[in-house]
């Protein structure tokens, strides 16, 4: 294959007879300066480009294209036997949620006979072929085949960030929901040929863990791979072999193989072994209360390396509050390791609406917008530092970034329990931000299913922090990227303003060119730096670092 114009991507057919692979073709009008929104999704740049496939018979060398028209296609997988494709297209459709249809294809390459699969289908799914080419391993929300993977109470919406497995069947559309009854949220689904098995890595609570669902007894059961977070796993093609990358809560990723006959597995790479030989980490506790409501709210909370528990340490609450669980990752968006390093407790729970917990727990996340999230999180606060002498109770910080930056300005006008507060891309006001945002309307779509600005002042005005600003007396630190598409840096602007017209501490910083995460490796640096200059600041009255970062060129 040479020569070929916008060449977007390939696979592999399993038998190795053709190669399908990807072109995107430019759309009119991204260079033009008056340009016509054909939709929200037409303010991205890519948003008019098109992807067609194409197959290249590799003894021949002859290519064919496959699809065309007026949408994209996407491909989703190629039969055992090599002679079927699926794939999907999608539109637009913005008078009912989530404001997109799908369509699901099969194609015979031999005759290109297509079949619909799937028409005018409000949840997407994504789909892989059974070992035997008979059935389709699906993945996608609670709603999607008709709801028939729901599982909340009478009253409650679905959250369909929970995502769940199905099998569907080819030979008559039948489909089979083998997640409903199972708590933990399908990150990836892999339907194996060496043992007809099923091997799922899934959201555990904040654990991302390996499951082998048994098609044959249809039960789930655990794989012990002796790690806390799997960030990828890659199956052999014909052996019941993997290799998975991850790490445990307070160590750095490993690399393993796994013999999944016995679940028996061998280190491959160990990084701690080399770049972190010399690194002492603190110990990580897991603890968990019950809330007023009667919930019982997951969490964790690491320790410094040094720790003395006769000692009183400052306090960092982390906390998300939105779909996702903050997982037991290392390093990361936020390295906790090395807060707690830097003398700090880190305290990070798991409030109402996270994934794993079962779909009734995250369906709580739907058109809630922090009026739960909020007392679960100032509740948790003030048990942990009533459970925990050591914890100074003058000395707390909150902390979170988008829906987390969110409901740290959200707490902030509620309590005066923190000392301060760093907010990283938060929305301060959930109508702009479900207005401007990129995927702002189509993630409301979920987070406030069926309520709008027109019909919902409750959730638009009385939760959005913006309303509220005249309730902070807490110092406050905004910073967002001043590039951000998902969340416009218009949120913390908007917010920054208010507090300074009220004549409350806060402080704003914009990265230059850094879109919602802060990538740039110098960048993400002086980011860091800030973060930790902010903590020392409020936390222990040490206010050198950050004023040496940022002066106070002007006083009025």
């Amino acid at each position: 294959m040479e020569n070929i114009e916008d060449f977007a991507g390939k696979r592999w057919s399993p038998d190795e007879r053709h190669l399908i692979y990807t072109i995107r073709e430019e759309g009119s009008g991204h260079d033009e300066s008056m340009r016509h929104i054909l939709g929200m999704q037409d303010r991205q740049a890519h948003f008019r480009h098109r992807s067609f496939l194409y197959r290249l018979d590799v003894e021949t060398g002859v290519r064919t294209r496959l699809t065309h028209g007026n949408l994209t296609t996407s491909l989703h997988d190629i039969s055992p036997d090599g002679r079927s494709l699926v794939f999907s297209q999608s539109r637009p459709d913005y008078l009912e949620r989530p404001y997109y249809k799908h369509d699901l294809f099969i194609m015979d390459m031999e005759t290109f006979e297509t079949d619909t699969l799937l028409a005018d289908k409000r949840w997407s799914v994504s789909t892989r072929f059974s070992p035997d080419g008979q059935y389709l391993l699906a993945t996608g929300g609670p709603s999607a085949f008709g709801r028939i993977g729901e599982n909340i109470p009478e009253g409650m919406i679905a959250n369909n960030y929970d995502t769940q497995a199905y099998i569907f069947s080819l030979s008559d559309g039948t489909v089979k929901p083998i997640t409903v009854d199972f708590d933990p949220t399908v990150a990836s689904a892999h339907w194996h040929p060496a043992d007809n098995n099923i091997y799922i890595l899934a959201g555990d609570q904040d654990y991302r863990r390996l499951y082998r669902y048994d098609t044959r007894r249809e039960n789930f059961d655990l794989i012990d791979t002796g790690l806390d977070f799997i960030s990828n796993i890659q199956y052999a093609s014909k052996a019941r072999v993997a290799a998975y990358v991850g790490n445990e809560v307070n160590a750095p990723p490993r690399a393993y193989s796994i013999y999944l006959r016995r679940d028996s597995r061998d280190v491959l790479v160990d990084t701690s072994s080399e770049r972190y030989r010399h690194v002492s980490f603190g110990e990580v506790a897991d603890w968990t209360f019950e809330a007023s409501t009667g919930k019982t709210i997951d969490g964790r909370y690491y320790l410094p390396p040094d720790f003395d528990p006769e000692q009183s340490y400052p306090v960092i609450v982390y906390q998300y509050g939105g779909t996702n669980p903050v997982g037991r990752t290392f390093g990361h968006r936020y390295p906790f390791n090395l807060w707690a390093g830097n003398g700090y407790i880190v305290y990070v729970l798991q409030p109402s609406g996270a994934t794993g917990y079962g779909q009734e727990f995250s369906a709580a996340h739907v058109n809630n917008w922090g009026k739960t999230v909020a007392d679960e999180i100032i509740e948790g606060t003030e048990k942990f530092l009533e459970a925990h002498p050591f914890a100074d109770p003058d000395r707390v910080g909150v902390a979170g970034a988008s829906y987390g930056g969110f409901m740290t300005m959200l707490l902030l006008t509620h309590t005066d329990l923190y000392a301060t507060g760093i907010s990283h891309a938060g929305i301060s006001n959930i109508a702009s931000y479900w207005g401007e945002g990129y995927w702002g309307y189509s993630y409301s779509a979920e987070a406030t299913a069926n309520k709008f600005p027109w019909n919902s002042r409750e959730i638009y005005v009385d939760q959005s922090p913006l309303y509220r600003a005249d309730h902070v007396n807490t110092p406050l630190l905004l910073l967002t990227g001043d590039s951000d598409t998902n969340v416009p840096p218009g949120e913390s602007i908007q917010m920054y303003t208010a507090l300074k017209l009220l004549g409350k501490p806060v402080e704003l910083i914009l990265v230059e060119g850094e879109d919602h995460h802060i990538v740039t490796y110098n960048r993400r640096l002086e980011w860091h730096d800030a973060i930790m200059a902010w903590w020392d600041k409020h936390l222990k009255d040490q206010p050198e670092w950050w004023e040496e970062q940022y002066p106070d060129f002007l006083s009025f």
